[in-house]
């Protein structure tokens, strides 16, 4: 459903802004056949015009025509200080397909690019893309990335670089920020028919509540708690959780400065640019929930439609405390599920976090010790369990080896059926900053085959996938502290 408000508070009308000589980075064909795009046997649009449409240069395919493409306002707090109007400063929403948003990042200056230029750069759409599908196939919300477009266009950042433009597709982009531009105006007409068009649209059930905006409130609460408890469980740090980065449908959206984890670190930080930690992945629970709390900040006017103010905070508060709730609800059953056990025991959060700590003590490698932990017998002899040679402190772990061997003998699943309900939910295959710089620099070279060979592996991340084994590996020394920031 394509963003409806109509007025210069709302959006502007914008045209893309054309890049010289377009070319094929990369494409989605997963991505592809959710708007019905026919693909050739190369994994390419049959219709070649969708090369230029793609890249900003002309809006029409076939009999499809994107007559309006806009641009979208909205406002924000940025590591947590109120930035006011920000709005779609490089992305712009060209229309609807198979009732999906299409919308162009890169592709020109908007109404609110402020002193941007409106483009991105090859090295960040890449990302995007990669990262955009990798996390579906984890069975994570997220927006998808539909192609990679590239030009020999110049931009400058920190050092020149080549334009790109990256397409992406969601059933809205509409983000909290949107929420909280119009209660900034002090508009609650606008608030109002925004708040109505989610709930007509993608939130039906809170039109049948008898507070049908409280209900909404309490439904894009839950599946941001819901969101963020899953971006924990296969250690993915988004970077920049401002406000306006946060999706009002419980998507992950705005890939930027993000990273897995390879060494586990509760507090590790993946974009340079937050120096004081704000987005350390430790904190993101609580900076989602943050977020919330702007929400219902922004949605108070609609409360108080048929509430006293003092009854419609009441309310709100309440309905924000049961954010951590959800959340640890979410984040207890997909801990348990990584380590194998389906009964629920009081001691497993005890016994979870005493690993956690483990691992960030001695610096584990997240995603290779929850997929090699299926591979555990529960009548494992301590002294043969190799992974407990990774840590420092070798006598806590061998009791916590010992605890856990205990706990899965109280599981019905023999040790086979275990180890493939726990291969369905730990992954083999993340998308680690190492294997995404060695595939951005060769595409800067003009060879997109890694890109291409990353997107193989990252849609099918709990395969085996024996011929790529080496992707599944940590980075090497020399690469483990790859720095991201938000320039792209």
């Amino acid at each position: 459903m394509p963003f409806t408000l109509i007025g210069n508070d709302a959006c502007q009308p914008t045209l893309p802004t054309p890049i010289s000589n377009p070319y094929w980075v990369a494409f989605s064909p997963s991505a592809a056949e959710l708007v019905k795009i026919d693909i050739d046997s190369d994994g390419l649009p049959t219709n070649h015009d969708w090369l230029e449409v793609l890249a900003g240069n002309q809006l029409s395919v076939g009999k499809l025509e994107f007559s309006q493409p806009i641009a979208t306002a909205y406002s924000g707090h940025q590591f947590g200080v109120w930035a006011g109007q920000l709005g779609d400063g490089r992305a712009i929403l060209l229309g609807d397909m198979n009732e999906l948003e299409l919308q162009l990042k890169g592709a020109g200056k908007t109404h609110y690019s402020r002193m941007g230029d409106g483009r991105a750069v090859l090295r960040s759409s890449i990302r995007e893309f990669l990262c955009s599908e990798a996390m579906h196939a984890l069975g994570i919300p997220t927006s998808r990335a539909l192609a990679v477009v590239g030009s020999e266009q110049a931009v400058l950042r920190e050092t020149m670089e080549t334009a790109a433009v990256c397409s992406r597709i969601a059933p809205s982009f509409i983000r909290i920020g949107h929420f909280e531009h119009f209660a900034s105006l002090q508009s609650n007409e606008r608030l109002k028919e925004l708040a109505d068009l989610m709930i007509t649209n993608f939130y039906p059930t809170c039109s049948t509540n008898q507070d049908p905006y409280l209900s909404l409130f309490k439904a894009i609460s839950a599946r941001n708690a819901k969101l963020v408890a899953r971006w924990q469980s296969v250690g993915f740090c988004h970077g920049v959780l401002n406000s306006d980065n946060i999706s009002a449908l419980g998507l992950t959206i705005d890939y930027g400065p993000f990273g897995f984890l390879d060494h586990f670190q509760i507090d590790h930080i993946c974009n340079h640019s937050d120096q004081g930690g704000r987005y350390a992945y430790h904190r993101q629970p609580q900076v989602m929930h943050w977020n919330m709390a702007c929400l219902a900040s922004a949605m108070l006017p609609l409360l108080e439609l048929e509430h006293s103010s003092e009854e419609s905070q009441t309310l709100l508060r309440a309905a924000l405390e049961e954010f951590p709730l959800i959340y640890a609800k979410e984040w207890q059953h997909l801990f348990r599920s990584k380590l194998g056990l389906q009964l629920e025991q009081e001691e497993d959060i005890q016994l979870i976090e005493r690993l956690l700590q483990a691992m960030h003590d001695s610096k584990i490698d997240y995603t290779n010790f929850f997929r090699n932990l299926g591979n555990l017998s529960k009548n494992a002899v301590l002294t043969e369990i190799q992974q407990r040679n990774d840590f420092i402190d070798r006598e806590n772990i061998d009791q916590w080896f010992t605890d856990y061997i205990n706990r899965l003998k109280s599981e019905a699943l023999d040790d086979q059926a275990r180890k493939e309900m726990m291969n369905r939910i730990n992954p083999k295959y993340i998308l680690r900053n190492h294997l995404a710089q060695a595939a951005i620099e060769k595409a800067q070279q003009g060879d997109f085959s890694e890109v291409a060979t990353l997107l193989e592996i990252m849609t099918k991340p709990f395969d085996e996938q024996v011929s790529f084994e080496s992707y599944s590996r940590p980075p090497p020394v020399d690469m483990e502290h790859i720095a991201v920031s938000c320039s792209s």
